[in-house]
């Protein structure tokens, strides 16, 4: 098969129509806003190369100048995606590309017609490309591979375009667009062809590392309050007590909440699931950035502390009581109030396990009920019981 101009056009028409359903079957599935904008762009791209075999029947308006317009407003689309992939604003100014391109039917006719319109096309896919590469910089987080492939496709596509629009002013360089004449458009409809397969592969595969981190998140946290559940607990605790030691002692503080039972028959379980957020909500509010916290089930919560001493710890159960208690009370009005009972096990040895580092905070969470509810009770590393707050 020769790779002629209107083979390859019907080579690309195949490919971008594939990417783009394709991507349009993800985005059914994830309803995520990247992929309809990415599969709208490789849609554009197929009408745009249907449309740019006109050319051949003499119809140089849509064959060339609406071709190729739909060819900017495709990778337009495709930085749409990626700012929201990347959560990245872009400024209004962008809409000007449009009014540059409608200028350019007002280009008389002439021996650089050609040349000109070829140029500014390629400055044009040439910015939103590289900038769409831009946006992908790892800004202090790692990329996933797929997004490091698309960030470095996008990048090699903008730069071919802009050595592309520097060919045009080239002495003696043929360019004409009408009849698909001159060694750069055959290059160029060759590139177009690539780039719809690796930009297409690099989307797809940022899109699916994304969908399995969500889904990896979603299995690591508790679906009411967003904190970590008893499974990872039990895969991130020991990575942060894995440095325990005398001088930069741990802390583990059970904390169970004092007449939950009265909320929920009183005012019902959606009541009990706000005052169940409402601790979560506390609790990460307050606690310091290497905390871990996690609810072990029902009203019973649990947070991990891998440098905190005694103080600090009877500082923090003092904070997050007093705020609990001032919520609960504002909240709901009950027979008895609605308070926390803390339990905290200190320790200068990493755990042998988390399980037995529960059992230890919930004896001191034990003595907390047994105590009157509403306090803190400690417990060092031998079991030797310490006056609680």
């Amino acid at each position: 098969m020769t790779l002629d101009p209107p083979t390859l056009l019907a080579l690309s028409v195949a490919l971008a129509a594939a990417a783009a359903l394709y991507l349009a079957i993800e985005w059914r599935s994830v309803r995520e806003p990247s992929l309809l904008y990415w599969s709208a762009g490789f849609a554009i791209i197929m009408v745009g190369c249907v449309l740019a075999l006109l050319r051949i029947n003499g119809l140089l308006v849509i064959g060339i100048w609406f071709a190729n317009g739909l060819l900017i407003l495709a990778h337009c689309c495709f930085l749409l995606g990626v700012a929201r992939f990347t959560e990245v604003r872009l400024s209004s100014y962008w809409w000007l590309i449009a009014l540059l391109w409608g200028a350019m039917l007002a280009l008389p006719d002439g021996p650089s017609w050609s040349k000109t319109m070829m140029g500014v096309q390629s400055l044009l896919v040439a910015l939103v490309s590289l900038r769409a590469s831009l946006l992908l910089r790892p800004h202090g987080v790692s990329l996933s591979v797929g997004a490091v492939q698309l960030r470095y496709v996008l990048l090699l596509h903008g730069l071919f375009y802009v050595a592309k629009a520097l060919t045009v002013v080239l002495p003696g360089a043929l360019v004409d667009l009408a009849a698909f004449r001159g060694a750069i458009i055959q290059i160029s409809l060759i590139e177009g062809a690539m780039a719809i397969m690796l930009i297409a592969l690099s989307m797809t595969g940022t899109e699916r590392y994304r969908r399995e981190e969500r889904i990896a998140v979603l299995a690591a946290r508790d679906p009411l309050t967003a904190l970590f559940n008893r499974r990872a607990l039990e895969i991130r605790g020991p990575v942060l007590l894995r440095n325990v030691d005398p001088a930069r002692p741990g802390a583990a503080l059970l904390i169970d909440i004092d007449h939950f039972k009265l909320v929920n028959d009183l005012y019902g379980h959606i009541a009990g699931d706000r005052l169940l957020v409402a601790l979560s909500e506390t609790l990460q509010a307050l606690l310091p950035s290497q905390a871990l916290a996690a609810r072990l089930g029902g009203d019973e919560f649990i947070v991990l502390l891998g440098n905190a001493r005694r103080e600090e710890v009877e500082v923090l159960a003092a904070q997050v009581r007093e705020r609990f208690a001032r919520i609960a009370q504002q909240a709901f009005t009950t027979p008895a109030a609605v308070t926390l009972s803390i339990g905290a096990h200190l320790f200068d040895q990493p755990p042998a396990s988390i399980g037995a580092l529960i059992e230890l905070g919930d004896a001191a969470l034990y003595q907390s009920k047994r105590g009157g509810r509403d306090s803190l009770r400690v417990v060092d590393a031998t079991c030797a019981w310490i006056p609680g707050t």
